[in-house]
Parts: structure tokens; sequence; C-alpha cells
């Protein structure tokens, strides 16, 4: 058989194999650089301890601390006023006069009666009865005499008159003389013979029962009297007054308007369901408008029913009023505090973010500037700061801004986050 030759290939070819092979080799050999990993740039902050308060919040309207609607109980021009819109005025002091002339003259009128009364009284009570029969048969004894010289004098006036002896004016004056004596007479017969009737015990209730009447009766027109002076039952400022001297005061028609102004009193509706963390004595303040500071104020007083038309508790805060710079009237918000902590861990409210199924959580930062996701229990919130009731300890380094979104364990890069 005839010997087979090998194939022969030229030097340069197989040169150009040699560096294709090592080149694919080389390419397959070789592996990718690993890119760095993304840093997300957030803002952190410490838990720190701090005093944290539970408020209620609500819209109210102020009144005076005490208000009088003084009202006239009698109706009469008005004689005088003696203060003015604006004047602060004392409990007691007289405010204004009403026309009164026919009340004071019926009041003295009055008062004459019941002195006489207490005196016939007194001379009833002192008396001794067989003395007084005795003295009542005397004057009946002299008044009969009287009464026999008068009727005497005026016969015999008479007579001589009908002869044209006298004149008819001292017929005339006998004849009044016979009238005085006879009703003396009179008087007389009839003090005796109720001296003779009616015994000592009677006499005695008679005159008690006068000097009652005569009492009322006084006591009656010296308060109907009263009625026309005005004076002020509180201490306070003169705040309306829309009548004026001339004009006239009727019953049930306010004639001055009192508050005193020294305390307000906010009054407020608040839910039903924060007013049941409402107490009598909680501490308060009242922000008005125009004002650079909050009134500091308590509360003092919780409706125990509910407003039938709002469905809201009403809530009073009393607070000091200097200077009247609160005006009864204007609206105001009271902010009550029902609840505080004085050494609570607090974050931002910034700070905390909720899952539907694990609920609220926070970005903690670890000492390789990886966030973790991290659980937390929450209690007050106030003015951005949120109380951590459990899953935080002070100083814990956590994402105050930025946490939104951000994916467990990502490596971070902060800032610090001051307030």
């Amino acid at each position: 058989m005839p010997k087979q030759t090998q194939p022969r290939f030229h030097p340069r070819l197989l040169t150009l194999v040699a560096m294709s092979a090592s080149l694919i080799l080389a390419g397959c050999g070789s592996k990718k650089e690993p890119e760095s990993e993304p840093l997300v740039t957030v803002q952190a902050v410490r838990v720190e301890r701090a005093e944290i308060q539970q408020q209620v919040t609500a819209e109210a309207v102020l009144y005076p601390l005490h208000e009088a609607i003084i009202v006239p109980k009698i109706s009469a021009p008005v004689q005088k006023f003696y203060v003015e819109r604006g004047d602060h005025v004392r409990a007691g002091e007289l405010l204004a006069v009403l026309e009164n002339s026919d009340l004071a003259g019926a009041a003295a009128s009055a008062k004459g009666a019941y002195e006489q009364a207490q005196a016939n009284y007194e001379s009833v009570s002192a008396a001794n009865l067989p003395q007084q029969i005795t003295q009542a048969k005397g004057n009946l004894e002299s008044a009969k005499a009287a009464f026999a010289a008068a009727q005497k004098l005026y016969d015999n006036s008479k007579r001589l008159y009908q002869q044209g002896a006298l004149a008819g004016k001292q017929l005339d004056q006998a004849r009044v003389g016979l009238a005085q004596a006879r009703a003396q007479l009179e008087a007389a017969t009839q003090q005796l013979e109720k001296l003779q009737s009616v015994g000592m015990k009677a006499q005695l209730q008679a005159a008690k029962g006068q000097l009652a009447a005569a009492k009322g009766a006084y006591e009656n027109a010296a308060a109907q009297l009263s009625y026309s002076e005005i004076r002020s039952p509180i201490d306070g400022v003169v705040t309306d007054r829309p009548l004026f001297p001339g004009e006239m005061a009727a019953t049930g028609t306010p004639l001055m308007t009192v508050m005193n102004l020294s305390q307000v009193v906010a009054r407020a509706h608040v839910p039903a369901s924060e007013a049941d963390l409402v107490k009598v004595g909680n501490t308060a303040e009242i922000s008005a408008p125009g004002q650079e500071k909050p009134v500091a104020g308590k509360v003092t007083v919780v409706s125990p029913a509910l407003d039938p038309n709002s469905t809201t508790v009403q809530v009073w805060v009393q607070a000091s009023n200097p200077g009247s710079q609160l005006k009864p009237g204007a609206p105001v918000t009271v902010t009550v505090v029902v609840k505080k902590v004085p050494d609570a861990l607090v974050i931002p409210r910034s700070a905390l973010q909720s899952d539907s199924d694990s609920g609220p959580y926070v970005m903690v930062i670890d000492s390789a500037s990886v966030a973790h996701q991290t659980k937390v229990e929450t209690g007050i919130e106030q003015d951005g700061k949120i109380q951590i009731t459990k899953g935080l300890k002070e100083g814990d380094l956590i994402v105050g801004q930025g946490a939104y979104g951000l994916p467990d364990s990502t490596k971070v890069n902060y800032q610090a986050l001051h307030g």
C-alpha cells in the first residue's frame, strides 16, 4: 500500500490560529467587575427624651365671668344717670335714678301710718283695762257736760237770732260748737262701750293686726321707692346703656348692662370622643386673634350631657383677663392639656411610616449606614413630635426625612436633622 502523507500547514497560518485560540480562551475566562451599590441620601435624627402632652383643641366664644343685665322693676322716666359706658363700678353703687316724687310721697304717708299704729299698739299693750274704763267714763261725763253746754248755747243763740238780737255769724259758731260737742260725746260713748264689751286680749290683738298691716304697707311703699334707685349688683364695667335722661325706663326692658371682665370664660363645643378625656381642673390655654401669646386658663365646667343639636359636649375654660384685653363675644381657640408625659421617647412625626400589614415603623440606621425597617408602637402626638412607647431606645439613629418608600436594608448617606 502506498504510504499516507500528513498534511502540512504553513507556519504563519499556524501562528494566526494559535493567537486566535488564545484570544478566545482569554475571553471565556474573564469576569465582569461588580457595579458599586447606590447610596440614598436621607436626613437622620436621634431618638431623644422630652416632655410631651396630649391636647384637645377646639374653637370657642368668650363670655364674661359675670354679667348683669339690669332691668327696672317700675316704669318711670330716667331722672339722672351717674355712669357712662366703660365706667368701672362696684357692687351696690348707684347707677341711675328714676322719677320718684309720687313714690316718695306714698312712702312718707305709709311711714306715718305705721308709726301711729306702732304707738297705738304700745299704748294698748302697756295699758290696764280698769284704768282705761275709769278714764273712759270720765271722758264720757265731760263730753256730756260739754254737749249740754253747747246745746244750751245754741238754743239761746237761736232764740236771740230769731228776735234779731244776735248776728247770724254767732249762730253759726254756736251750731259748729254743738256739732263738735256731739261728735266728742259719740266718740266717748263708743270708747266706753268698746272697753266694756271687748276684753284686753282682743284689743291687743286688734292693735297688733293694725300694726302689721301698717308695717306691710310701709315696707311696700319703701320698696317701690327703692326701685327708683338703680344699683349695680356686681363689680364690673358698664358695657351698655341704651337710654338717656328723660327717656322712659320700662319694666322688662334692659336699662343697663354690667360685665365683670377681670376674668373670662371660653365656651367650646368638643366632640364626645375627645370630651371624655377632659376633666375639670385640666390646664388650658386661650388663643385669641391679635394676641401674641395665649392666656393660661383652667377647665371649670364639662357638661354632663351632649348638645342634642351638635352631639358635642360644652367645655368651659376660665382665665384671668388683666387689662380686659380679651373681649366677650370674640372667637378664640382653646387648647386643653389632658395628659402629660414628662420623660417620653420622642421622634419627629415625619420619621414615622406606616405599612398596611405590619403597621407603624421607622428606619433605624446601623453603624454601617444601612437603614433597617423597625416596627414601633406610638403614644401621644404634639407639635410635630410623637411618643414612641415600644421599639426604640434613646440615642437610636433613625431616618428623619426621606424614609418614604425606602426599602429595608438600604445603604444610606445621611445628614443630621435638627429640631
